[in-house]
């Protein structure tokens, strides 16, 4: 995994930067509507719909506009059912995997963003299932805070969960099946963990090695590009790099 938790951590504090873009609002209120569509319209009996929650809610944005995304998500304000969600896939500079999950009202926008921002970036939109094949889909739950591994191990155990993973002194990932994730989370925190987020996440079943400077650095701005899309929810990549080259990559693209 090495250079994966570097770009998870990464990840965390630009996502933090990034709250204070508009598209994080954007990305994180569709999240709402599609959770409120796909279940009960009430977080209390919709797990997905109270995380997407409790994400919005940790990067500020207010609970008029967290209410009017439930409101869409269950028809009773306007539109909302007319977002869709849709897996794209594609390559990057050097032959690395990207997955894309996007929800989108129109598709072939969308398709023809994600189809500029590879072409500009040294990759190409692939055919669908051209790389899923290489991904699983894993629950997530992030544990914040210095742990006590013991302990973390055996709540773990209890908990059904297939993994974990320490992505820097005080973070800690523990990977679950995706129908299992409430259970864990919810077994996590009562042995007073701090679980700071909960999520689905696709994990590469293999991963390529990036070493050349120049590939590094147009790999990131792809992904950094992607990212920025209003339609995209998540971008998922199997690169593998040396903390060394990430820095050097992220300071200069």
């Amino acid at each position: 995994m090495a250079g994966h938790s570097k770009w998870a951590n990464i990840k965390r504090q630009k996502a933090v930067v990034d709250a204070k873009r508009g598209n994080i609002f954007t990305q994180l209120s569709r999240a709402i509507i599609v959770a409120a569509r796909s279940g009960v319209p009430d977080p209390a009996g919709n797990f997905q719909l109270r995380t997407a929650i409790d994400k919005a809610k940790a990067a500020g944005i207010p609970n008029d506009n967290i209410e009017r995304a439930i409101a869409k998500g269950a028809g009773t304000f306007g539109s909302g059912s007319d977002l869709e969600e849709i897996r794209y896939e594609g390559y990057g500079p050097g032959g690395v995997a990207v997955l894309i999950e996007a929800l989108t009202d129109n598709r072939n926008r969308t398709a023809a963003d994600l189809r500029v921002s590879f072409s500009k970036n040294g990759g190409n939109l692939g055919e669908t299932g051209c790389v899923s094949w290489m991904f699983s889909q894993k629950g997530v739950c992030v544990v914040e805070g210095v742990v006590d591994e013991e302990l973390l191990l055996e709540a773990s155990l209890e908990g059904d969960a297939e993994s974990y993973d320490r992505t820097d002194a005080e973070v800690i990932e523990v990977f679950t099946e995706i129908g299992n994730l409430e259970a864990l989370s919810r077994v996590l925190k009562q042995k007073g963990f701090k679980v700071s987020d909960v999520e689905l996440r696709w994990i590469p079943g293999n991963y390529t090695e990036v070493t050349d400077h120049e590939q590094a650095r147009s790999l990131l701005k792809l992904i950094d590009t992607l990212e920025g899309l209003d339609d995209v929810q998540t971008v998922t990549a199997n690169f593998e790099m040396s903390d060394n080259l990430m820095d050097l990559s992220f300071n200069h693209h």
